[in-house]
């Protein structure tokens, strides 16, 4: 027989009526008394509900005077007597603890649990009102029409606020989750990709020459100051003088369609093939969204006016579902496609520079851009912060072109081309292919990033190394245009050709002679 409360054989045993548990008649009784409950299961208790246990009798010894042994060891009894009671005390203390503290813990899991299911919900109601928005705009055209403006744009998007700038939706967590997923996707294939075994040789494009020439603009307004091809239906688009964008099957040696419209020159262009669209920006400030048929023509379905200045550049994001224009009022807008609507518009429109040049990094989350002040920004898309400035160019940014490795940035400028280092933020090379004098117009890397063109006087063509090898000269094209400036240059696919333009009304085409015998002769229309 073990009393419950000290865990030894106790010399007066009781028993409680209620529970049936045995103890030492002295320890309960004190406990009852300060109590009124039973020490184990809590219960009421009383000095009538204990019920003494007959056991052979221990021979008690007198009770002496503290100075003596057997008193002394009476107190140490007394003693040990408070310290078991208090100790029965803590153990049930601390068995309460620990349920409040299980509790506890169960409570915060199913709070955790609460809450991810909550941020789940609002990220599904974040995606399907960026969605709503983005059908909305076409749904109201028709319904409503005091409800859309002339540009194409949400009517609340010319709203100011109290700072006097126009209130922008922004560019939401749905979009930078989007943004972030596809640089992710494309970083992956990155690794993997391998230089295609199609790709044009250093010395098939040694042996290029013109091919093919094609007047496809006004001759009173002669000049090409923007291209861009199709990746998929070998289709060139040039921007003129002219105001007018012209789209020239190259296979078939014919004009599609002439795109009208714009008051001015046309900056840039972009196509956009997922939705076979098509995006211009001009100098007379306004960027033009276009909508492919079957038929192959194209019809203007936004007309955007965010910009107080020229447009001078249009890129196109990896997702093809957002493009951005930079200016020269010193602004640069993120727009979405399907929409037309400007998320969000960076910069101050107010100040001597501006941007000359704009062009996405390959993986979409940076941005670069060029300044009528010589310097190169790069800029992190998901923030809209300016991340990095590159200095050191003589004259406007004119044009840049990202390496498909994702490592190299080229920038030209009238001192020539400058070669960045994404990596440790540096230039280790500059090419200066041409006098002081003559600006370096257009700079491109090939989609494989094997190549580097540079257009100015004429087109050189280098072959890409790396930071500690030289980037040597394979081909030198002449400008037969005889103005003497080269505006653009394209590559075709895995560089089988090179599309120039210049400040004549033509599209020249060089390649290896003979492979494009079919185009001679084909003679496009002219206006």
């Amino acid at each position: 027989m073990i009393c419950a409360i000290s865990g030894e054989v106790p010399d007066e045993p009781v028993v409680s009526k209620k529970s049936g548990l045995l103890f030492e008649r002295r320890l309960v009784e004190r406990y009852i008394e300060d109590h009124g409950k039973c020490p184990v299961t809590k219960e009421e208790l009383t000095m009538d509900d204990i019920v003494a246990v007959k056991t052979n009798k221990v021979v008690k010894p007198r009770q002496l005077q503290a100075a003596s042994i057997p008193g002394l060891l009476g107190m140490f009894q007394n003693e040990w007597d408070a310290i078991m009671l208090s100790s029965f005390a803590l153990e049930q203390q601390l068995h309460t603890a620990r349920q409040e503290l299980s509790h506890a813990l169960y409570q915060h899991d199913a709070a955790c649990r609460v809450i991810a299911r909550l941020k789940k919900e609002r990220d599904e109601a974040r995606a399907l009102l960026a969605q709503a928005e983005r059908q909305i705009p076409a749904s109201m055209a028709g319904a409503a029409p005091t409800a859309v403006v002339s540009n194409g744009k949400r009517a609340f998007e010319d709203e100011v606020g109290p700072d006097g700038k126009k209130i922008r939706p922004g560019i939401n967590p749905v979009m930078i989750d989007e943004l972030t997923e596809c640089n992710t996707m494309l970083s992956a294939h990155r690794k993997k990709r391998q230089v295609p075994p199609t790709l044009a040789s250093i010395d098939a494009i040694e042996r290029y020459t013109q091919i093919s020439s094609h007047p496809l603009h006004k001759t009173n307004k002669p000049g090409i100051l923007s291209m861009d091809i199709h990746p998929s239906k070998d289709i060139i688009a040039t921007g003129g003088i002219d105001t007018n964008a012209v789209l020239f099957d190259r296979p078939s040696g014919q004009i599609l369609c002439t795109l009208t419209g714009h008051s001015k020159k046309i900056t840039s262009l972009k196509f956009v093939p997922r939705d076979e669209l098509f995006v211009t920006g001009s100098a007379d400030k306004t960027v033009k969204i276009w909508q492919g048929s079957e038929e192959g023509n194209y019809n203007c379905i936004h007309t955007l006016k965010d910009h107080t200045a020229e447009v001078e550049a249009v890129t196109v994001h990896a997702t093809q579902k957002y493009f951005v224009t930079a200016s020269k009022d010193n602004t640069w807008c993120f727009y979405d496609i399907p929409s037309g609507s400007c998320l969000t518009q960076v910069g101050e429109s107010s100040g001597q520079e501006g941007y000359t040049s704009a062009s996405f990094h390959p993986d979409g989350l940076i941005l670069g851009t060029g300044t009528t002040e010589a310097v190169v920004k790069i800029w992190d898309v998901k923030t809209q912060s300016n991340v990095a400035k590159f200095e050191g160019h003589v004259g406007p940014v004119t044009a840049m072109s990202f390496s498909e490795n994702g490592y190299f940035l080229a920038t030209a400028a009238l001192d020539g081309v400058k070669l960045w280092d994404l990596r440790k933020l540096r230039n280790f090379r500059t090419i200066s292919p041409y006098d002081s004098d003559t600006p370096t117009n257009s700079v491109e890397f090939d989609f494989s990033g094997s190549y580097l063109a540079v257009g100015g006087s004429d087109t050189r063509v280098y072959q890409v190394a790396n930071v500690k090898l030289e980037w040597n000269l394979v081909k030198t094209l002449p400008d037969l245009s005889g103005t003497g400036k080269v505006t653009n240059v394209k590559f075709g696919t895995d560089a089988k050709y090179i599309a120039v333009g210049s400040m004549d009304r033509n599209l020249r085409i060089f390649g290896l002679p003979g492979e494009d015998d079919q185009m001679d002769d084909a003679k496009p229309s002219e206006e």
